[in-house]
């Protein structure tokens, strides 16, 4: 049976230096009938469950850590009985949340995970956070970005471990070396194209375009 891609929305807070906000997260589940993968444990562990259904999970992939990303992850994965994967450069970010608390497996660039019958493969994109990846899932035609890439631009810099610099240097060499019509599946809001996505961007950096977040809208992810 062919992978699937299952969606949820779940809504929560964002907490970081001081502010807190709040936040609707993309929970995106890929698999099958009888197991998949889950991308990121916001809030509440109900309703991704609701989501899983009766599969076996065979891995909680975290995009990066702040809260809204990974709060119920441990909870999650004593559920389920599935790994928690997450880069190991977003060590100070997860410990923010689970102080003592560690997930089980790094994730690298370039690795790939396979969920029944398909890839997802690691592509380290810092900047947002330090640790920050997508997953590429080329039978699937997509990517999902976390919170890297959205629908409008890169995501949310000017919190601690962020820096735009590096992000967007990340977006350009692997995000946008993927094909235009690849789908983009962010942590919040709607999704996108590559293709749109990079026009976008080229023409702000030309001057052309307006940019989607600018200075004092970093209360968005």
């Amino acid at each position: 049976m062919a992978a699937r891609i299952d969606h949820t929305v779940i809504s929560g807070t964002f907490s970081l230096d001081g502010q807190t906000h709040e936040v609707a997260n993309n929970v995106w589940v890929v698999g099958d009938d009888a197991e998949c993968v889950v991308i990121d444990a916001p809030h509440d562990v109900d309703g991704i469950r609701a989501v899983v259904g009766g599969r076996k999970v065979t891995a909680v992939v975290c995009t990066h850590a702040h809260d809204d990303h990974v709060r119920v992850a441990p909870a999650l994965r004593e559920a389920v009985g599935a790994p928690i994967l997450l880069h190991p450069a977003d060590r100070p970010l997860w410990e923010l949340t689970h102080t003592g608390t560690e997930w089980d497996e790094d994730l690298s660039d370039g690795q790939e995970i396979t969920v029944a019958g398909t890839r997802l493969r690691v592509l380290h994109t810092p900047g947002h956070a330090p640790g920050g990846v997508c997953l590429y899932a080329p039978d699937l035609g997509c990517v999902f970005t976390g919170d890297t890439l959205f629908r409008g631009g890169p995501g949310a810099t000017g919190r601690s471990y962020s820096d735009l610099p590096t992000l967007e240097a990340a977006i350009r060499a692997r995000l946008f070396a993927l094909p235009d019509d690849t789908v983009v599946r962010p942590g919040h809001g709607d999704g996108t194209t590559i293709g749109a996505e990079r026009a976008a961007m080229d023409a702000d950096a030309a001057g052309e375009g307006s940019p989607a977040r600018l200075s004092g809208e970093e209360g968005t992810p």
